[in-house]
């Protein structure tokens, strides 16, 4: 256990919709101790602040260590969120969070350096870190769950837009004639491929949600292979549209949905690349993400461990 002590570096949290996850995180990325609460956002961001606290100090005794041990705080939050601003805004799954200074709250409790990102690009970082895109510089990431995002890490930094705005890689347009998105546009990538797209698209066939689509497609049936070729079909779009975007050396595919079905949805990306005449030949690769939940975490601490260069 003093080894681990000696190692420990940051805290990671993950604040999702329904989950917070906090776990104090060595110089490597590996996760020593964690903790996992309700969110219970509609309970206000105050409250959610003194049980994240309570449970940072849980995992550091945990880990037989203290404050003292660490060199800063990461999170990796559901948006909208400012990094630049240290703020989250996020009243549509965060209800209440609106203008919440996350950053200076922790601030003001660790005296450590806090980090913010959008919890996409921290699940990108984390990849890059200690996942399945380390050592590599530039690298796009999505993740398939119940909505669709990413996260683009261009020479080891988050790829970020206006104002800093985090990119919606979920939202590339695929078909002009599919379904509406709340994002303004219609047939884009989260409103076919997403765990809610899939079940909706079952639903409307008479069937019941996206597990059931993958298990029907698998025993043969086709109405639902039709759904499931759609969702391949539409990544391979995706993916098209991103390697010629940002020429990634690596593009990672990650959440629930590519953690059971990777290698059902990824072959047309995949079949795909070979055909790109503007892309050096062998040089970019579609990957399985490798951190699973755990990704968000150690991207979120990353930004701590490489700010005070005790990575490693």
């Amino acid at each position: 256990m003093r080894d681990e002590v000696r190692q420990l570096r940051a805290l990671g949290i993950d604040i999702g919709g329904t989950k917070i996850a906090v776990a104090a995180l060595d110089g490597s990325g590996h996760i020593v101790a964690r903790q996992v609460l309700p969110t219970e956002a509609e309970r206000g961001f105050d409250r959610a602040m003194d049980r994240v606290v309570a449970a940072g100090d849980l995992v550091l005794a945990e880990a037989g260590a203290t404050r003292d041990d660490l060199c800063g705080i990461g999170i990796g939050c559901t948006g909208p969120v400012s990094a630049q601003r240290g703020i989250i805004n996020n009243p549509y799954t965060l209800p209440t969070w609106v203008e919440c200074p996350i950053v200076a709250r922790l601030h003001a409790v660790y005296k450590l350096p806090v980090f913010l990102e959008n919890d996409a690009d921290a699940a990108a970082l984390g990849e890059t870190f200690a996942g399945a895109a380390q050592n590599c510089n530039r690298v796009v990431m999505l993740t398939f769950g119940t909505g669709v995002g990413g996260g683009a890490i261009l020479d080891g930094r988050v790829y970020r837009g206006v104002q800093g705005e985090h990119p919606e890689l979920g939202h590339i347009p695929i078909d002009s004639s599919g379904p509406d998105c709340y994002c303004g546009t219609r047939g884009c990538l989260e409103a076919i491929a997403s765990g809610t797209a899939i079940s909706r698209a079952a639903q409307e066939a008479g069937m019941g949600d996206s597990h059931q689509v993958f298990s029907r497609a698998a025993g043969g049936d086709e109405r639902t292979r039709a759904i499931v070729a759609r969702v391949a079909d539409s990544l391979r779009i995706a993916v098209w549209t991103l390697l010629h975007t940002f020429m990634p050396e690596v593009i990672v595919l990650g959440g629930g949905i590519m953690d059971e079905h990777f290698e059902k949805l990824s072959a047309r990306a995949v079949h795909s690349l070979g055909h790109s005449t503007m892309t050096p030949k062998g040089s970019v690769r579609i990957v399985k993400a490798r951190l699973g939940n755990e990704a968000g975490l150690v991207g979120a601490a990353s930004l701590a461990l490489r700010a005070a260069s005790c990575v490693r």
